[in-house]
């Protein structure tokens, strides 16, 4: 992995817990505390040379409007005061269920995002990390798959305001990030790359590889829809396969990933089969992207994840260390502090290592292409249908 050559920062405040849709919804805050403590502990973000966590304000209403219809904004006001549906907006539903103070609750996750772009647009981080972020499903008019306002959106069109001329987005959520795609599918300055399971098997049943923009900006919106079941090896195949090149020919400026952690063989919800050793080789790679792309300007976020203590705190806590530029051994042990708190907590035994005892490798895509497996099959649909509109060549094996 390439190492930092400047400050790099999380941006943080615990009550960014209070993104809570309540105790029966998967999406638990205590992943996000988890996270936290695992990563204070094991020195990534305390001690000499540790992360350096900034404070995390709460985005305006006028900054939320940058992307989001007033009227979404008034519903999710109208919804977390009144704590009353509001299905119009989607609002009330199993997976979007009301909770008091929405909106400001969701506010400061933005914030916290569009800190995390100011810090590195400014310099005053070469990268910076917001993990509670990543809500990519909300919509400009309507709330979404546990998602009420869209932070990366947001924090992109920042980006944009402040003067960027090319944001590229790659998004490793196992489900497709659709919203940021649609809010800038006309948009030409920004590429958005998503990997994701098949919208033929999960939500939101969209990202296949002929969606790829607006007339406007054809080809800027890629996906690679993966079969259920990938693993490590296909995982690593395909993004090396797709990212790398696309960004390197589009030239970003500024590098802003999503890291939904929720890829993972134990997550309850998908059906890839990543392990936290593959996730952390994808973290590392979007670094090292970062450095050889966008100058190391990178803004990470969260995103989807719904293991609560076996892998979310571990891949993030990765993440950190990533961003960090002091990535952690695999092998070594989780604090004992750390897990008796999850027992206390959650009655759970907590995972001894940071490691799944794995050690990932796979096959780069000029040593062949597969057309009997689904896989190879997926990542050349999207190549086909994207490479020859950046004037690379799909068929480079």
């Amino acid at each position: 992995m390439l190492a930092c050559s400047g400050p790099s920062t999380v941006v943080f405040d615990p009550r960014l817990t209070e993104y809570d849709f309540g105790p029966s919804h998967p999406m638990s805050p205590v992943r996000v505390d988890l996270t936290m403590r695992l990563a204070e502990e094991l020195g990534v973000t305390a001690g000499p040379g540790g992360l350096r966590v900034v404070p995390a304000p709460v985005a305006s209403d006028d900054l939320l409007a940058t992307v989001h219809d007033g009227a979404l904004i008034e519903a999710v006001q109208d919804a977390g005061h009144r704590v009353r549906p509001r299905l119009d907006v989607g609002l009330g539903t199993d997976d979007n269920p009301v909770f008091p103070r929405m909106h400001e609750a969701t506010a400061h996750v933005v914030g916290a995002t569009v800190e995390a772009c100011r810090q590195v647009w400014t310099g005053e981080s070469l990268h910076s990390a917001n993990i509670a972020g990543g809500l990519h499903h909300a919509m400009p008019d309507r709330v979404s798959g546990f998602c009420v306002y869209n932070d990366a959106a947001v924090g992109i069109r920042w980006l944009l305001d402040q003067g960027a001329e090319r944001v590229a987005y790659v998004d490793i959520d196992v489900h497709h990030g659709d919203g940021v795609e649609k809010i800038f599918w006309d948009d030409p300055r920004v590429l958005t790359i998503s990997l994701h399971e098949t919208g033929q098997m999960l939500f939101p049943g969209t990202g296949f590889p002929n969606d790829l923009g607006g007339p406007e900006a054809q080809g800027t919106a890629v996906n690679v829809a993966l079969p259920p079941g990938t693993a490590d090896a296909g995982w690593l195949r395909a993004f090396h396969a797709v990212v790398p090149p696309l960004l390197r020919e589009f030239d970003p400026q500024v590098l802003v990933s999503q890291h939904g952690c929720d890829s993972h063989a134990e997550d309850p919800l998908a059906h890839l089969m990543l392990s936290i050793d593959g996730q952390r080789l994808a973290h590392e790679a979007l670094h090292d992207l970062a450095h050889e792309v966008s100058d190391g300007r990178w803004v990470a976020v969260g995103g989807g994840g719904y293991e609560l203590v076996q892998v979310v705190p571990r891949s993030w806590t990765h993440l950190l260390a990533t961003v960090g530029g002091r990535p952690l051994d695999p092998e070594v042990a989780t604090p004992g502090a750390w897990q008796e708190h999850v027992q206390r907590l959650l009655g759970q035994v907590a995972p001894r290592r940071m490691t799944d005892g794995r050690h990932p490798t796979y096959e780069r895509w000029t040593e062949g292409y597969d057309p009997d497996t689904w896989l190879d099959r997926a990542v050349q649909a999207t190549r086909a249908a994207a490479f020859p509109l950046h004037g690379l060549d799909h068929q480079a094996w």
